[in-house]
């Protein structure tokens, strides 16, 4: 699924991608301001929670309470080696029952999930952004 959108358009954008979703382990790619965290955002929003939404650069993970689900959010972007995720326990977290976001995936491409979307977004240079949603 392809989807081209303006970021005023982000909450019927978010509502599209839940309904596609064909797994809790969603991957995030895209280079810095294409919209990842915004995005992830207003998914959580849309899944029911009221936790503030910030990119956990520096914690690595951020945990949010939804109506149904837990979600945790990663952002791989500062880590230096696959080693640093699995340290923190991140293969423990793909298998809980709960949502796993990932943003900059490619930086641990041999943890990633068996299954799972890949969400790529790219921002385009009349500010529109295009969000490509495939499963692996």
């Amino acid at each position: 699924m392809t989807i081209n959108y303006y970021l005023e358009d982000i909450e019927s954008v978010a509502k599209k991608v839940l309904k596609h979703l064909n797994s809790k382990h969603v991957l995030f790619s895209g280079e810095m301001g294409a919209g990842k965290t915004t995005l992830i955002k207003e998914l959580v929003k849309q899944m029911g929670s009221v936790n503030q939404v910030s990119s956990p650069t520096f914690s690595l993970v951020n945990e949010y309470k939804a109506s149904k689900h837990l979600i945790y959010h990663f952002d791989f972007y500062r880590i230096e080696s696959e080693e640093e995720a699995f340290d923190m326990g991140f293969e423990e977290y793909l298998e809980t029952a709960h949502y796993v976001f990932i943003e900059w995936p490619e930086k641990i491409p041999n943890l990633w999930p068996l299954h799972g979307n890949n969400i790529k977004l790219e921002a385009k240079k009349d500010k529109h952004r295009c969000l490509t949603l495939t499963e692996f």
